[in-house]
């Protein structure tokens, strides 16, 4: 099993695009996947944009993120 954290595209530059993880961005191709632009969630796996995540649920799976090992 694979668990990814959605990212936010903050650039795109040809076939690269700068994915914001909050805590860092890294480059990654966006040749695989169309009609991509700035501010789209996306899941990046070896460098590629393998999907885009609808906001939503992108914001619920980084506030999950955000509270795992948290005790409440």
């Amino acid at each position: 099993m694979c668990l990814a954290i959605p990212g936010k595209i903050v650039k795109i530059d040809g076939d690269t695009a700068v994915v914001d993880y909050e805590t860092e961005t890294r480059k990654a191709s966006v040749s695989l996947i169309d009609d991509l632009k700035v501010g789209d969630f996306v899941i990046v796996n070896a460098g590629f944009v393998m999907t885009k995540v609808p906001e939503e649920q992108a914001l619920k799976s980084l506030e999950a993120w955000k509270n795992a090992g948290k005790n409440d």
